[in-house]
C-alpha cells in the first residue's frame, strides 16, 4: 500500500512499469477509482488502459505474402511504443509469434506480412504495446495462393489456382475466346440461344474476363480448360459453407478496396483469395451494374432459367439460388475436376 498526498493506494503502478491488470485505489473519502501510475515525482497520473484498435483487413495476398495493418484509435492513456502485426497458422496469434513493428503512436498503420507458405490459411492480429502491456485487435484469416498449379487456356492465357477448404478455383474470370479443344466461340452481344461471349468496347477484358451465356457454359466442347469445368450449384454451397454461409461469404470473396467495387463494398475482405471483381452482367447489347455487382454462371438449369452467383457492393452476403435467363452473359470462374 502507497500513502501519497493523503491518497491511499493499492497497486499503483509506479512510473516506468506495466502490468496487465487494472487495480483500484481508495481516497481519503473512501471512493474507489481506477488504476492510476505515479509519475518521477510521486505524484498520481490518470488512469491507464490497454490500448484500443482493429485490425486492417489482408490485401495484396501472394503465394508468400500479404498486407494488412491496423487503426489504433485510444492509447489508453499511455504512449503506445510498438505497434504492428503478429500472424501464426493457429488462432489468436501473439507477439510471441511472428511479427512485425510499424513505429510507435496512435493512428492507422501498413504492416508488410512476408515468409510465408504458399496454400496456407494464416490468422493475423494487429497489435499495440503501451506501459500497461500489449492489446490485440480483432483478428482476420486469409489464405496465400497455390504456387504450384497454373493453368492455360487455349488462347494462351496463363491463370494462378486458390485453393479454398477441399475445391481448387481459377484465381481469375476465364477470358478464353475458345473452347478446350480450340474451336472457336461465336462473339455476340445479343441474346443468342446458341453457345457465345461478349465484352464491353471500354472494358478491361484482361482484368474482368469475358462474359459468356449459359450455352456456351454447357457445350459439349466444354468452355473449362482440360481438368477444369463451371461448377455445379451445389459446388458452389459447398464454397459458400466453408466461408461462413451466405451472409459472410460474399465478402470473403470480393476484391478489396473501390479500385473496381463501387463504395462503400461492405464487408469485402478477399479472406478466400477467390478475388471476385464487379463485371455486373450483359444483356440485349447493353451492359449493366458495372462495378455493382458480380454475377457468376453455374452449369446447373432451373427449367428454362439457369442458377447463377451474385455478389453486390453493399453487402457482404451472397446470393445462391437466383435463375437468370440462359442468354445473359455473365461471368465464368472454372473449378478443378
Amino acid at each position: 500500500m502507497v500513502i501519497t498526498n493523503g491518497i491511499f493506494a493499492q497497486g499503483i503502478t509506479k512510473y516506468g512499469e506495466s502490468t496487465n491488470s487494472s487495480s483500484n485505489f481508495v481516497n481519503t473519502n473512501g471512493q474507489i477509482g481506477s488504476s492510476a501510475a505515479l509519475n518521477k515525482n510521486g505524484q498520481i497520473l490518470g488512469s491507464i488502459t490497454l490500448a484500443t484498435l482493429t485490425t486492417t483487413a489482408a490485401t495484396s495476398i501472394t503465394t508468400t505474402s500479404a498486407s494488412s495493418g491496423g487503426n489504433i484509435t485510444s492509447n489508453g492513456g499511455a504512449i503506445v511504443t510498438a505497434r504492428g502485426v503478429c500472424w501464426n497458422t493457429s488462432a489468436n496469434p501473439t507477439i510471441a509469434n511472428s511479427n512485425t513493428n510499424d513505429g510507435t503512436g496512435n493512428g492507422t498503420f501498413t504492416s508488410s506480412i512476408t515468409g510465408l507458405n504458399p496454400n496456407t490459411t494464416y490468422y493475423v492480429r494487429a497489435y499495440a504495446t503501451n506501459s500497461v502491456g500489449t492489446a490485440y485487435g480483432n483478428q482476420v484469416t486469409f489464405s496465400t495462393i497455390n504456387s504450384s498449379s497454373t493453368v492455360t487456356d487455349c488462347d494462351g492465357h496463363t491463370y494462378n489456382t486458390i485453393t479454398i477448404g477441399t475445391q481448387v478455383w481459377l484465381a481469375s474470370n476465364l477470358k478464353s475466346t475458345h473452347f478446350r479443344d480450340c474451336s472457336a466461340i461465336t462473339y455476340s452481344a445479343s441474346n443468342v440461344s446458341t453457345p457465345a461471349y461478349c465484352y464491353y468496347a471500354t472494358f478491361d477484358s484482361a482484368h474482368y474476363g469475358l462474359f459468356y451465356n449459359w450455352y456456351a457454359v454447357t457445350d459439349i466442347d466444354s468452355l473449362c480448360p482440360t481438368g477444369w469445368h463451371v461448377p455445379t450449384n451445389a459446388e458452389y454451397t459447398t464454397l459458400i459453407n466453408y466461408l461462413g454461409g451466405t451472409s459472410a461469404a460474399g465478402g470473403a470473396m470480393k476484391e478489396t478496396g473501390t479500385t473496381d467495387w463501387a463504395a462503400p463494398n461492405n464487408g469485402a475482405t478477399n479472406s478466400s483469395g477467390f478475388t471476385a471483381l464487379p463485371g455486373g452482367y450483359f444483356s440485349a447489347n447493353t451492359a449493366t451494374d458495372i462495378t455493382q455487382d458480380g454475377n457468376f454462371w453455374t452449369s446447373t438449369a432451373s427449367g428454362s432459367s439457369a442458377y447463377y452467383i451474385y455478389l453486390y457492393y453493399g453487402s457482404a452476403s451472397v446470393v445462391q439460388n437466383n435463375a437468370g435467363a440462359k442468354t445473359m452473359g455473365l461471368s465464368v470462374r472454372c473449378k478443378k475436376n
